[in-house]
Formats: structure tokens, C-alpha cells, sequence
């Protein structure tokens, strides 16, 4: 591991000029990089380096897990997020889940899970496929006997099979919208637990592509604005697939790397938006599979020693600009704290810090050793040893056997 020292991101040769055309979009532009230039300024030579609030994060998320605030009463639907947002950010600081909380929490997560597969929000709610998404991974981070029996396989396959569309896309919930969303969680959830077969993703690739617009990025359905979230979402479920090489990756890399704000070091997440730390990860996460892509076409002018955006810049942000002083990290300053910023700008943070390509690692760490996470899986967003021991664990147990297919109807929208 070796410390770097980057440019500070105040850089005032970057800073954004409106050409005289004033607009709404250009005020608040100017308006978040004073904000950002003062935060800066505390770490300006000689002062200090950008320190990683490990502590404090660590007391902030494990406090979630035991009590949350009357702030929260409007993610009640998305409980199984919490859980999984809380517990990556635990094994990003590496800090373990003592045995009993992670009992509690598989036995939480148990009650979340439907009588006909797939998880809810919440106890008694319907079975949804971000929710699921999200349990899938928080048992998975969990890695213990226990929590993978939690995941009825069987039950989980034929939910899937009950929101697929002719199209290939999926149902976010039955009669629910259909997004990008819906096909990288369907993906994710399927081949962490071992349940793919090409039947269930039958046409989700071509659909996926059809998604990709002229940017290069990707939307949320065909026709519509590139979005950082939609564009990982479309690319993960392709690399699970092996199907990534169907999109124009030269175009989606073009895009991608523009996001990155040449001021703030952060990325936005559409063209001519403002920067968010939840980016962090959204972004900068395609770089390590847009880089493992486009190296298996043959492109050899790809650095063997970085990703493809300013690592050390997106570092610099998300510690001076993003930390909150008494623990999480938040979009911009001035922002509040959550749980689902502290997961995705640490997820980030991760990306920036560590290159791993074909056995060659090396890491990038700004600031003080540290200030080092551990690596986060580029598909998954979870430790990559447990997706190696998901793997292996529920391989051994083979893709369950529908017994009636026909049974299960394809379409449920009316």
C-alpha cells in the first residue's frame, strides 16, 4: 500500500464559468463550489491532510442497527436496505458483525421474506425486487450458515419467473414498473444464490441495450435521459450476464468519464447536474468493469496501473467534502447524513483506493494509510471473498428444478 498526495480539488483554473447565460442550474453550480472551495480550504498546505472519520462512521452505523430515529419512519419500505446499506459500510471499515446482531438480523430479514419468494420492505409486505436485492447482499455480507438458509432459493426462483416480461425486462413487483432496475436485481440476486438459467434472462440483454441513448450512457427505460444509477444498473446485469460487448462501449466510456466534476473531483450523475457523493460508487463502480470490458476486446492503450477517472480527486472529496463531523457521509456539504450516502460514498472511496486487474493490485491512498477501506466487489457492491463464498456455497447446491413452468405466468401486467 503506498499513501499518495494529490492536488487539492479548489482549483480555480477549473471552476465553472456561466459564458454570461445565466441560469438556475448555473447559480447552484456556482453557489456548491464556494461551498466546496471553503471545506478545501481547511486542508490547504500546511494545515493537514484529509483524515477518514473511521470512529466516528463506525459508531453512527452500528447505532443504526440497534436503534433508528423518527426520521426513518418513511424508508418503513425499505427496511432490508438499511440492513444492507449498515452492513457494507461495516465491512468497508472492517469492523465484524458480533454473532448474536447478525442473528437478529437473519432472523429480521426471514420475516421479510414472502410466502411465495422474494423479499419485501418490511414484515408482511409485498414481495419486490429492490428489497430483495438488497437482503440478498446483506445475508451474503453476513456469510454464515444461518443467513444463507434464511433465502428460500426455490421460492425466490419462481418469483422471478412471475415478474419477467416478454420483453425480457422484469417487474419491479407484480403489475409494477419495469426499469433497468428491475434486470440488474433480478441478475444480481439470481446468480449470488446460484439460480440463473437461460430460460429467466431470455431477451433481458437485448432489452438492456435498447436502453443505451445517444450519450452513451444508459436510462432507466428505451428513450429516456443517461443516469449514473440506470447506466451501472444496465452494465452490471450485462457483465453477469456476458453480454456486456452488445452495448457501445467506447460511447458509455466517453459518457462515464465526463460525469467526473473537474472542479469538485466528485461525479454527477447526469449531464449538467450537480455533484453527489452517492455517485461515488454509481460512476466511478463502471470503471473497473468498462476497464475489465473493453481490455477483453483487445484494447491495450488501457493503463495497467489506474482506472480510467482521477482517483486521487475523487478521494479528496468525499473526505473533505462528505464527512460528517460526527460520523456518516452525506452528497455535498450543507447536506444531511443517511445511511444510503455513507454506503455509496464509502463504496466509492473503495474504488478510488484499490486497482486490481488480473492478480496486479495496487493501491492509491489519499491522505494517511489509514484513511485505506477494503475492496469492494465491482458487480455486487459487497466484500469480493463473499461473493466467492456465496458462490461456492450455493453452487453445491445446484439451480433448483421447476417443476411446472407453465404454471407461473409470464405476464402479470393487465
Amino acid at each position: 500500500m503506498s499513501a499518495a498526495t494529490a492536488p487539492r480539488i479548489a482549483r480555480s483554473s477549473e471552476e465553472f464559468t456561466d459564458n454570461g447565460v445565466v441560469t438556475l442550474t448555473s447559480i447552484e453550480q456556482k453557489r456548491i463550489e464556494d461551498i466546496i472551495k471553503q471545506a478545501c480550504s481547511l486542508f490547504e498546505p500546511p494545515l493537514s491532510e484529509p483524515n477518514l472519520f473511521r470512529d466516528r462512521h463506525y459508531q453512527y452505523l452500528k447505532k443504526g442497527l440497534h436503534h433508528l430515529s423518527d426520521a426513518y419512519e418513511c424508508l418503513d419500505a425499505s427496511r432490508p436496505w438499511i440492513c444492507y446499506w449498515i452492513l457494507h459500510g461495516l465491512e468497508l471499515l472492517d469492523e465484524p458483525v458480533p454473532d448474536s446482531l447478525a442473528s437478529d438480523v437473519c432472523a429480521f430479514l426471514k420475516l421479510c421474506q414472502c410466502p411465495d419468494g422474494g423479499f419485501g420492505g418490511g414484515p408482511g409486505q409485498q414481495a419486490h425486487l429492490a428489497p430483495t436485492y438488497a437482503a440478498v447482499n446483506a445475508l451474503c455480507i453476513l456469510g454464515t450458515e444461518e443467513s444463507y438458509a434464511v433465502i428460500d432459493r426455490e421460492k425466490l426462483q419462481s418469483f422471478l419467473y412471475r415478474i419477467k416480461q416478454p420483453n425480457g425486462d422484469f417487474c419491479m413487483h407484480q403489475g409494477g414498473e419495469t426499469d433497468v432496475r428491475s434486470a440488474y436485481c433480478a441478475a444480481s440476486v439470481a446468480s449470488l444464490t446460484y439460480i440463473m438459467e437461460p430460460k429467466l434472462f431470455e431477451g433481458t440483454a437485448d432489452w438492456v441495450v435498447s436502453c443505451q441513448n445517444w450519450e452513451g450512457g444508459i436510462g432507466g427505460v428505451p428513450g429516456m435521459e443517461a443516469h449514473g444509477g440506470y447506466t451501472f444498473c444496465g452494465l452490471a446485469a450485462l457483465v453477469i450476464l456476458r453480454k456486456e460487448r452488445m452495448l457501445d462501449l467506447q460511447r458509455l466510456l466517453r459518457w462515464v468519464v465526463n460525469r467526473q466534476m473537474r472542479f469538485e473531483g466528485g461525479f454527477q450523475g447526469r449531464t449538467n447536474k450537480l455533484v453527489d457523493g452517492c455517485y461515488s460508487f454509481w460512476q466511478a463502480g463502471l470503471l473497473p468493469l468498462l476497464h475489465r470490458s473493453l481490455m477483453n476486446e483487445g484494447d491495450q492503450a488501457l493503463s495497467e496501473q489506474r482506472w480510467m477517472f482521477h482517483q486521487e480527486a475523487l478521494q479528496e472529496y468525499l473526505l473533505m467534502c462528505c464527512q460528517h463531523v460526527a460520523g456518516g457521509l452525506l452528497d455535498k456539504p450543507g447536506k444531511a447524513r443517511d445511511f444510503y450516502h455513507t454506503c455509496y460514498c464509502l463504496s466509492g472511496l473503495s474504488v478510488a483506493q484499490h486497482f486490481c486487474k488480473d492478480g496486479l493490485s495496487k493501491d492509491t491512498i489519499v491522505g494517511k494509510e489509514s484513511n485505506a477501506l477494503q475492496p469492494t466487489h465491482p458487480i455486487y457492491n459487497i466484500d469480493p471473498d463473499k461473493v466467492a463464498r456465496a458462490l461456492v456455497h450455493f453452487s453445491k447446491l445446484g439451480i433448483p428444478t421447476r417443476v411446472c413452468p407453465a404454471d407461473e405466468p409470464d405476464k402479470l401486467n393487465p
